[in-house]
């Protein structure tokens, strides 16, 4: 099992090397599918998805994904992206209503909730991408996420004695948090005296990614949990098994999907 997650870690940095470098239209075009699966793999867990086919309330869930993305990369007003989530809330309600009683209340409800969680989050990693220093920032996403993870792993299998979570993941603790967030905080304070250059004088990168690195941090922490709950209430195991070793996108990207956009306002608000 070791083997097989070292594996696919590998296989999954290398592709997120070639997209965020690149950048642009192949790094919106590999968020897209991603959200998608994304999408796929919580609308089983809420119960939209069944084992029929795609439903008209994933349909148009998975139509909004793809306007969403055309938006984000094609246009220069985020009034656009306002009234798109105008329109799908209205989108989701039409088909509540002229196909009643086929979806409970909840389903639509999970639908706007599932769209939102995974497929919007992501986009804000093209977003951070393409600010000044995007090529280098939007590593801070995974440093604050990834890093943290396993700083707090180690820290907590070290010093661990307080509960975080006690019910929802029994495993965690206040000490390996605060491992995780001062480890993700130096790492990123490493990462931005390696590219300081790439600045100048304009900003003290030092300082902004050991910002960047602690509080996403605390979000990637969150989002973590978050997702824990979410199969607790679903009683599933895994979101999917796309990912040998990992489980799914969802399993995978849990941390990532929250921190993503606090990095993005932080990085717009630090270096304006």
């Amino acid at each position: 099992m070791f083997k097989t997650r070292c594996i696919s870690a590998v296989f999954l940095v290398i592709i997120a090397l070639v997209t965020i470098l690149s950048g642009s239209y192949i790094l919106a075009a590999t968020l897209l599918a991603i959200s998608c699966i994304a999408f796929y793999e919580l609308s089983k867990a809420c119960n939209l998805h069944t084992e029929k086919g795609i439903n008209i309330l994933e349909a148009v869930c998975y139509l909004a994904i793809l306007a969403f993305y055309a938006f984000t990369v094609f246009a220069s007003d985020d009034m656009l992206i306002i009234l798109w989530a105008i329109v799908f809330f209205l989108a989701i309600l039409g088909v509540y209503v002229f196909t009643f009683p086929k979806y409970h209340a909840s389903q639509i409800m999970a639908a706007y909730f599932c769209v939102f969680y995974a497929p919007v989050m992501f986009s804000f990693i093209y977003r951070i991408r393409m600010t000044k220093y995007g090529i280098y920032l939007v590593w801070m996403v995974f440093v604050s996420s990834w890093i943290s993870d396993t700083f707090a792993y180690l820290t907590g299998m070290l010093l661990g004695r307080h509960k975080l979570a006690p019910v929802l993941s029994p495993k965690k603790s206040i000490e390996g948090s605060i491992g995780g967030i001062a480890g993700s905080s130096l790492a990123g304070a490493l990462f931005g005296f390696i590219f300081s250059s790439k600045a100048g004088q304009e900003i003290n990168m030092v300082v902004v990614c050991a910002l960047l690195g602690a509080f996403g941090s605390v979000i990637s922490q969150i989002g973590d949990l978050a997702a824990s709950a979410i199969k607790r209430n679903c009683e599933i195991k895994d979101y999917g098994h796309l990912i040998p070793g990992h489980g799914g996108i969802m399993d995978r990207f849990d941390s990532v999907i929250v921190t993503a956009p606090i990095i993005y306002f932080l990085v717009y608000f630090l270096i304006k």
